[in-house]
């Protein structure tokens, strides 16, 4: 809070305003992205895209916009009851032949920008050559390639979020938990579909987050944090490669990362934790799963592995949190099902990011030092198909 106190120019020269603004604006953009998916326009584009009833649904993207698939599609094949699956744009446009599901299916091109290659390159190539395929395009950039490209093509259906979620950070905060938001919005009229009362429930808790305990993600951040490994199970795994990744892009690759999943972790990446290796454990809402979680994280423990350990879910008991840990209680979010879970943790792992890469001297919104663009550069889209 002291950060957003400061004026907005000392803001921008220490390189922070537009990631802060955009990671604190994010319970009021969710409401507003829960509200959109109720007006009638929007429901009636989400329904053509589900009629007729597919067979298969793929979520793509590219970066962040693969992980908001790995989150989603759990949750999207149980409630819909269709076979779901996220596979990154890059794969689709190398090997689209022997990755793509049998049609008829619904492809969903998640984006920021919607203008990176692959973004495009894939739809364009499977409206050619894979015609029983519809698509579906939720962007933040009404102006982007893939919201504007297709206009007339009535296999193609857009909807594009409030201008706000269009990040305008190199690294994307609020645009990608407003896209996996509005990816939920398939769910509407199932009995799995997230309210918008669970909505402002989710925005209310994650406002807890930033008035009582930035300041304990901050001093966190502030030790000699050198490796983090993030863990998640389910389409946590998503959120955990997310907020992975903002600690890599954030710091530059000065903090080494990993994602794995609890179970996987002991299968090989548990060698490599070591004193300045920070855990963050992003655990489920589901009693039966959050028991393997809890069993890893007492293993940990024993073996005395890592420098502290950021827990971020509901009903932490206190033996599995240690002196130097900090422990963000998500109370009552997992009545709503895991997406709540799936958010607020990648906020909070968002936070710690941001405070690392400040603490280490860096500029959120332009860290790498030229390395990364905001959006991908063009580069050639070769036909051959492996």
């Amino acid at each position: 809070m002291e950060l957003r106190a400061r004026p907005l120019a000392e803001q921008q020269a220490a390189g922070y305003a537009d990631t802060l603004r955009e990671i604190l604006q994010q319970p009021a953009t969710w409401r507003g992205t829960a509200a959109l998916l109720r007006e009638p326009a929007v429901r009636e584009c989400i329904a053509r895209a589900l009629t007729p009833r597919p067979a298969s649904i793929v979520l793509t993207g590219s970066g962040s916009s693969m992980y908001i698939g790995e989150c989603l599609a759990p949750t999207l094949q149980a409630g819909l009851g269709i076979s779901t699956q996220a596979i990154a744009a890059g794969t689709l446009l190398t090997h689209w032949r022997s990755v793509l599901p049998p049609g008829p299916g619904l492809l969903i091109s998640l984006a920021r920008s919607g203008d990176s290659p692959e973004s495009g390159g894939v739809v364009d190539r499977l409206l050619a050559d894979k015609p029983d395929w519809r698509h579906l395009v939720i962007t933040c950039n009404a102006n982007g390639k893939l919201a504007t490209r297709y206009n007339d093509d009535p296999r193609v259906s857009v909807v594009v979020l409030d201008e706000r979620t269009n990040d305008r950070s190199l690294v994307m905060t609020s645009s990608f938990t407003n896209l996996l938001l509005a990816g939920s919005g398939l769910l509407l009229g199932t009995q799995d579909e997230l309210s918008e009362a669970a909505v402002s429930r989710l925005a209310s808790t994650v406002e807890q987050v930033f008035a009582q305990q930035a300041d304990a993600l901050a001093q966190l951040a502030s030790r000699d944090v050198e490796a983090a490994v993030y863990l998640g199970s389910g389409g946590a795994i998503g959120a955990a490669r997310e907020v992975a990744l903002k600690m890599l892009e954030m710091t530059g690759g000065k903090v080494i990362t990993m994602a794995e999943t609890f179970l996987g972790l002991r299968h090989g990446p548990m060698s490599s934790i070591r004193p300045s290796t920070l855990i963050v454990a992003l655990l489920s809402p589901d009693p039966a799963v959050r028991g393997y979680e809890l069993d890893l994280l007492r293993e940990l423990s024993r073996k005395q592995l890592g420098m502290a350990k950021l827990l971020v879910g509901e009903n932490l008991p206190a033996e599995v949190i240690a002196p130097g840990d900090v422990a963000i209680d998500l109370h009552g979010l997992g009545h709503d099902g895991e997406l709540p879970s799936h958010l607020a943790g990648v906020v909070v792992g968002q936070l710690l990011a941001m405070f690392r890469c400040l603490q280490l001297g860096d500029r959120p919104d332009t860290p790498s030092q030229g390395v990364l663009t905001r959006v991908v550069q063009d580069f050639t889209l070769h036909g051959a198909d492996a």
